[in-house]
């Protein structure tokens, strides 16, 4: 069964741990549970590192845990990799797929993206589906329309927001000093609602925009305040409980 998701008027804030995390870090994951159950209307999930899917998952009450990437394939000679079945087996209701690491460490293509994409629907798993571009496009003026192309790209004819969600990354504002201003990311989130609802009709509405691009409790209230923002994807601010939960709490 699917995670549905509720319409966009209802705030997701997602944490993804990346490469960080054991079971030492559990005790975490339960402060973020604990302070999920006290903000019943925000949807709050953590996409943690597969060797902690099961027990996350196994003592989650209130927020969704996921998987940080799936292979397209159901099984086979893929060493290393792990199927939406196998995630969903350890407990995942959700996997991101796209992420701007994998585009760019493992040069995924957004055929290789959509491919992910349909094996979690198939599998019964929600989907945060990632976009973005990186300096040289936007320096060059091409931003929106790169990143237009790659939602065109990655969504699967039957997308609907009951189970996916799309988070933007300005590569170029993560880690660089760099930042996206609030007309940055209304621009962009406004060309994705556009997108969704140009290719999927009125389906396009239901899907949740996210932004992903350094976000911290300090920026985090301005951020989901901005028009079309319907969440967030957190890095590093997501591993404490400390820097977490302020963020929810703006949502």
């Amino acid at each position: 069964m699917h995670v549905v998701m509720d319409k966009p008027a209802r705030k997701f804030v997602v944490g993804n741990w990346k490469m960080h995390g054991n079971q030492a870090a559990l005790p975490v994951l339960g402060a973020i549970d604990a302070a999920a159950r006290r903000t019943p209307t925000v949807d709050v999930g953590v996409a943690v590192p597969a060797t902690l899917i099961t027990a996350a998952s196994q003592s989650a009450g209130a927020i969704h845990v996921g998987a940080q990437d799936i292979h397209a394939a159901d099984k086979g000679a893929h060493t290393g990799c792990l199927s939406a079945p196998m995630v969903k087996d350890a407990g995942a209701a959700f996997t991101i797929v796209g992420h701007s690491e994998c585009r760019a460490g493992r040069q995924e293509t957004d055929t290789e993206v959509r491919d992910k994409v349909q094996a979690a629907r198939r599998h019964g798993l929600s989907v945060i589906l990632c976009v973005g571009e990186a300096l040289d496009v936007r320096e060059a003026g091409q931003a929106e329309a790169v990143v237009r192309a790659q939602l065109e790209n990655c969504l699967p004819d039957d997308a609907d927001g009951g189970w996916l969600s799309v988070a933007y990354e300005p590569i170029w504002a993560i880690g660089t000093g760099r930042s996206a201003t609030g007309d940055d990311i209304a621009a962009m989130h406004a060309v994705l609602r556009e997108t969704c609802r140009a290719t999927l009709g009125p389906a396009g509405d239901r899907v949740r925009l996210l932004y992903g691009g350094s976000v911290t409790p300090a920026n985090a209230a301005e951020i989901l305040a901005t028009p079309n923002v319907d969440g967030v994807l957190v890095g590093g601010a997501s591993l404490t409980a400390e820097t977490f939960l302020p963020i929810i709490a703006h949502a």
